[in-house]
């Protein structure tokens, strides 16, 4: 299952919450952390790319994204590094699994980059925007600018609920989200007991 949401809609929680059920969760925001850690091919790469931003064999993130969130052909380029090597990651990871595993891929860009065909299902979480920039602001302490920045790199929740299978809306009502996620976890259980069958 792909797992989908912009920045600050709870898609996270919602991962969480598939954790405890059972499910095995893999964050693609990790993955894209190991492909350009220390020694890696993929840091190699973007320090190439983006002279300055590694420090000492380090990736220094805070100066990555200022360029890449300020630029949209910086992103551009970051991406054309990073998501070959992510998306290689996460094909070995659902080959990999088990024959009735259910497998819940993190992916805050699965809309923007075309990956809905890799899974079986597509999920994804919504919130209004004034919910998701009070969380981003209270929870992460990001700055309005930076909300702006990364909000319009991602698709419109309207662009992600066109691609997905099943639109969850968290508007800060934990317990309502909450049954929403065990209700999908029930239909997402018996339809993989179909396919086997």
């Amino acid at each position: 299952m792909g797992l989908t949401g912009g920045i600050g809609s709870g898609k996270s929680t919602v991962a969480r919450m598939f954790a405890d059920l059972g499910a095995t969760v893999v964050d693609a925001d990790q993955v894209a952390r190991e492909v350009v850690a220390p020694g890696t091919a993929g840091l190699s790469r973007v320090a190439e790319a983006f002279p300055g931003v590694v420090v000492d064999g380090t990736l220094d993130r805070a100066a990555l994204a200022a360029i890449v969130f300020a630029d949209r052909g910086a992103l551009e380029r970051l991406e054309a590094i990073t998501h070959p090597l992510i998306r290689e990651r996460l094909r070995a990871v659902l080959d990999g699994a088990r024959e009735g595993e259910i497998v819940v891929v993190d992916l805050p860009l699965l809309v923007e980059k075309g990956w809905g065909g890799d899974f079986d299902v597509v999920v994804t979480v919504s919130a209004p925007e004034e919910v998701r920039r009070e969380r981003l602001l209270t929870t992460r302490g990001m700055t309005e600018a930076q909300i702006t920045a990364r909000m319009m790199a991602q698709a419109s929740d309207g662009e992600r609920e066109e691609a997905a299978d099943v639109c969850l809306l968290n508007e800060d009502d934990v317990g309502a989200l909450a049954t929403a996620v065990r209700e999908l976890w029930t239909w997402l259980t018996s339809w993989m007991a179909r396919q086997e069958g």
